[in-house]
């Protein structure tokens, strides 16, 4: 007999052959999969138009996800909360609810640290501990929901910003993603989930031969080869122009778009020259538009934001080109909740930091 079986790591496949291989009919796999993801169940007891016989066998091997809320901390600023969870090994994530006085966004990881070692990143300096489940990933929205559901509110999109790579993780980010589009799972819409990565085109291509339906943004920070891989040693392995082919070639869905996220760093990446670089850069890329996120200060990377003036000076230069640009606001910054701010320190000693987009 099976032991340690998460009903909530598994996808509708996976559900349907592990009722069969356990005598059960088939179709208790659909009634399983609404239990677990439409219905919020987190144990068997729950499921109550199982059969006994069916119930009793699923005790002796079914398994949830474990994720506790540890801490939480509420933005003074703009009312953005970031969470620190704890999972079943001893290990922590964070996960952040950032309030635009309009939408609730979810910035939720896909693994514990993260190997990619941008420069100007706090999720870098933790490393990989390891990947999260498809049921860990996907138990950060849920125990995001019940908090504000205490509130009278709910989620309002999703992003894979937080703590990781998500195409490092892409199996289980791939199911959990079809878990919260599923009318039978949690029915987002496919336009309010962005998935952000840092350009491991092999990765890209096969994610979108998947075809996941998504919001793609992708983090490029500087517009030459060798700016880049000082910030991001990931352009060792996979270099811009090869990246700018691939975005270029990507089987985008009508109406949408790629977003370039470009972090501002001062005296890094932040003067004209490099604005006319980027534009240079992006030529040929249609469907394109371009956050710009001014440096979140406060860790010990050694970097400092742009000056207001010269930020402007970035993006009036890009719409001058017919670029579309924005300027990101920065929300839960005091809380450590902003872009590059993640970590998942319960330490207050140990600053903990958020949001890698």
């Amino acid at each position: 007999m099976p032991e340690n079986i998460y009903l909530d790591s598994m996808n509708k496949f996976e559900l349907e052959n592990f009722v069969i291989s356990q005598g059960m009919q088939k179709f208790r796999a659909i009634q399983i999969h609404k239990w677990v993801y439409r219905r919020g169940a987190e144990s068997v007891a729950e499921m109550t138009d199982l059969s006994i016989a069916d119930r009793e066998k699923l005790l002796g091997m079914a398994k949830f996800t474990v994720m506790n809320v540890a801490d939480v901390r509420k933005s003074a600023m703009d009312g953005s909360v970031k969470f620190l969870f704890s999972l079943e090994d001893g290990e922590t994530i964070e996960a952040v609810v950032l309030n635009d006085g309009r939408r609730l966004t979810a910035c939720i990881s896909s693994q514990v640290g993260c190997r990619m070692g941008c420069a100007f990143c706090s999720t870098a300096k933790m490393g990989l501990r390891r990947n999260l489940t498809m049921g860990e990933i996907i138990k950060q929205v849920k125990r995001l929901n019940e908090y504000l559901a205490s509130e009278g509110t709910k989620l309002n999109n999703l992003v894979f910003m937080g703590m990781g790579e998500p195409l490092d993780n892409l199996d289980n980010v791939k199911n959990a993603i079809n878990v919260l589009l599923d009318d039978d799972g949690y029915g987002f819409s496919h336009k309010k989930i962005t998935l952000s990565t840092c350009g491991l085109t092999d990765r890209l291509e096969e994610l979108f031969a998947m075809d996941t339906p998504v919001n793609l943004a992708v983090s490029v920070n500087a517009a030459d080869q060798e700016t880049r891989k000082g910030l991001m040693p990931v352009s060792n392995k996979y270099p811009l122009s090869g990246l700018m082919d691939v975005l270029k070639k990507l089987p985008l869905q009508k109406r949408k778009s790629i977003t370039i996220e470009y972090v501002l760093l001062r005296g890094v990446n932040d003067t004209l020259d490099d604005a006319r670089k980027l534009a240079k850069l992006l030529r040929g890329l249609d469907k394109v538009k371009i956050n710009l996120i001014t440096y979140n200060s406060g860790g010990d990377a050694g970097y400092l934001p742009p000056s207001e003036k010269d930020t402007l000076k970035f993006q009036e230069y890009l719409i001058s080109n017919k670029i579309g640009v924005f300027i990101r606001k920065s929300l839960g910054r005091d809380i450590e909740g902003a872009c590059g701010q993640l970590r998942a320190k319960h330490d207050e000693s140990q600053k903990s930091e958020d949001c890698s987009e």
